[in-house]
């Protein structure tokens, strides 16, 4: 079955737009309430979101479409999305759903739905999931009896600032640190600032005052340069940028130097290494992650996976396998012992711990490797697959025989835009700029020919 609304995180989209608009909401809290329902059980739900200005629209529209359904529903309010997983466990919820378009601008948004293990939805799920919404769902609302309650229960944001407080070692504070954030006006707005003060940091805070269409902009992970001048300006030892949901973390140090995901999973790698505590003989990445990542973690007698581009991917190999860190270059970091899903805050708490124990700085501590030159440029295509012409496959199999093992070459399309993504990385900064360039002059002929 070809999936009409699930991508790879979830369903996305421009609000009021299909398909993200409140009827398909409202249709998807049906249809997932009904494959949820189980017998005289009287099932719950958990509805966390981000800031958007939608979210009001979709939130009432999911609370409806749960409660036909039969399902009672707890409303968290503005929360991280690793917040919901956790409270999905925590309130033995028996399906979690985030409200976000993750790091998108506020015009877009999603919806992330979760298991009663806190892990998000199989592929398989998904699919049923879509079969009912092409169904007669209204067939399967609930009887007059049995329509569900839904209740505000904001108070519960406590639950997963104490979880996060207790990731960090007990043997750690954060006493004498100065630490700058950006939450990016999203979700993590109330909880990372009180977490940090409460663990005995001096917290300056940013991004901090959302109103619904500023989530993201010009803040945040993807804009870190208000953050980088914020370092400078109150002197900081750190700044932690998180996203509009708080499942990803960049750091800056104290130089005002961006740490990116790489370099943080190597630090925490390296750390729960040294203690005895990573699992797996490595981490998990994905094929976007620097070739200066995999050269250190083979240097330190450790291994790195790699996986297709997108967080879920991750923490599927990590299950199946057995490791416990994981993540992404773009700063999604899984740590399975803490959580089911990307978690920027309790990552950052991790480094935090790396640099507290070793009293040395943070650009010291988080200068685990020197990156490869990498390149990555997008080709816009209008139709066919580019990727099984003829003259496309002999010119990436002519690159990756001039890389060899002095870089990589990953070639691939995009899951969310008519795009062929060329990246290249290796030790040559010009081969690498020449070999991306003349790929996408192959692609693009093709394209225009086409």
């Amino acid at each position: 079955m070809t999936r009409r609304y699930f991508g790879t995180d979830g369903i996305r989209g421009r609000s009021n737009t299909f398909p993200m608009t409140p009827d398909l909401a409202m249709r998807v809290g049906i249809a997932v309430g009904t494959l949820f329902r189980r017998g005289s059980h009287r099932n719950r739900v958990v509805i966390g979101k981000d800031t958007r200005l939608s979210g009001y629209m979709l939130e009432n529209a999911l609370v409806a479409g749960f409660t036909a359904a039969g399902l009672d529903v707890f409303l968290l309010g503005p929360i991280p999305t690793p917040a919901v997983a956790m409270l999905t466990r925590s309130l033995r919820a028996d399906i979690g759903v985030m409200i976000s378009a993750s790091h998108n601008p506020f015009a877009d948004n999603g919806i992330k739905l979760f298991g009663p293990d806190g892990y998000k939805l199989s592929d398989e799920l998904e699919t049923q999931i879509e079969a009912l919404l092409g169904d007669d769902i209204y067939s399967q609302l609930a009887r007059p009896e049995d329509i569900g309650r839904a209740k505000r229960v904001d108070g519960d944001i406590y639950r997963y600032i104490e979880f996060v407080k207790r990731t960090l070692p007990r043997d750690v504070t954060l006493s004498g640190l100065r630490i700058a954030i950006d939450c990016a006006n999203g979700a993590a707005y109330k909880v990372a600032p009180t977490a940090l003060w409460e663990l005995g940091a001096e917290v300056i805070t940013i991004g901090n005052t959302p109103n619904g269409t500023n989530i993201n902009l010009d803040c945040g992970s993807t804009s870190p340069q208000a953050l980088q001048a914020k370092v400078h300006e109150v002197r900081a030892d750190i700044g932690i940028a998180l996203d509009g949901d708080a499942d990803r973390v960049i750091i800056v140090d104290e130089k005002g130097q961006i740490v990116d995901g790489d370099q943080l999973m190597a630090v925490i790698a390296e750390t729960w290494a040294d203690d005895g505590t990573l699992k797996g003989g490595g981490l998990v990445a994905t094929v976007m992650s620097n070739l200066g990542l995999e050269r250190f973690l083979t240097d330190k007698g450790l291994g790195l996976a790699r996986t297709k581009v997108g967080d879920r991917y991750v923490v599927e190999h990590m299950r199946q396998h057995g490791f416990n860190v994981g993540g992404e270059q773009s700063g999604h970091i899984v740590l399975s012992d803490f959580g089911t899903t990307g978690d920027g805050l309790v990552a950052a708490l991790q480094v935090l711990s790396a640099v507290k124990r070793s009293g040395k700085t943070v650009s010291e501590i988080c200068s685990r490797f020197e990156p490869v030159p990498q390149l990555l440029r997008n080709v816009r295509f209008s139709g066919g697959k580019p990727l099984e012409d003829n003259a496309v496959k002999q010119a990436i199999a002519d690159a990756e025989a001039e890389l060899s093992k002095r870089g990589r070459l990953v070639i691939r399309p995009s899951g969310t835009e008519p795009l062929i993504r060329v990246m290249a990385e290796g030790d040559d900064r010009n081969q690498i700029e020449r070999i991306v360039s003349d790929l996408c002059g192959v692609i693009s002929n093709v394209k225009t020919a086409a």
